[in-house]
């Protein structure tokens, strides 16, 4: 059974020591816990914008709708759900001489400070040493349910902002919190990692 706790450097330094007494598995487990402490994470790309079945990321201008593309995203106006899906590319940095991993990533995603969805990327990955990894996030969002209240030509702008068109451009902010599994105890991230567009430069 899988215990979890909150990931304070005083518990990651214990598992470090019961690793070296229990096995090279648990301390090599441990320091790759250790190492993601000086990790940085980052949105490298937003990529394969659909709403409501139309790819809209390489819009340019209204004129690039065909009448289809038109129909279709006023048919998602007018309809109970107005589907919007994406792929985030987080791109994890790891600067340590060892590797960094971790083993489920918890995010909240905000477009425009409006926070649109969350989700877990439950599965394992390790960042190779001085090296980066990119990590997909695919998302998916009701922006009837998510822009309640607003109305249809209000949504409307958000999205041709989103594709590029509008005058302001698309703010996009990923919060993130890692869970790392060593020793069959489960060690949480305290609170979230607010992620930006560029590394600071560490």
């Amino acid at each position: 059974m899988t215990k979890t706790v909150n990931i304070y450097p005083l518990t990651i330094f214990s598992l470090l020591l019961i690793g070296t007494i229990a096995g090279c598995g648990v301390a090599r487990q441990a320091r790759q816990a250790t190492n993601l402490a000086n990790c940085e994470f980052r949105i490298r790309a937003v990529e394969q914008v659909n709403l409501a079945g139309v790819m809209i990321q390489d819009i340019k201008s209204v004129n690039d709708l065909n009448f289809g593309d038109v129909a279709r995203i006023m048919g998602g106006l007018a309809s109970p759900v107005f589907p919007l899906s994406l792929q985030v590319d987080l791109e994890g940095h790891n600067p340590n001489a060892g590797d960094a991993g971790l083993n489920r990533l918890e995010w909240i995603l905000f477009i425009d400070d409006i926070q649109m969805t969350s989700g877990i990327v439950d599965q394992p990955f390790t960042i190779p040493a001085k090296s980066t990894l990119n990590i997909p996030v695919q998302v998916g969002v009701d922006l009837k349910q998510v822009l309640s209240g607003k109305s249809s030509g209000a949504m409307l702008n958000f999205c041709m902002n989103l594709a590029g068109v509008g005058n302001k451009p698309t703010r996009f902010k990923i919060k993130l919190k890692p869970t790392v599994i060593i020793a069959g105890t489960a060690l949480v991230y305290p609170g979230f990692i607010t992620v930006n567009t560029e590394f600071s430069g560490k």
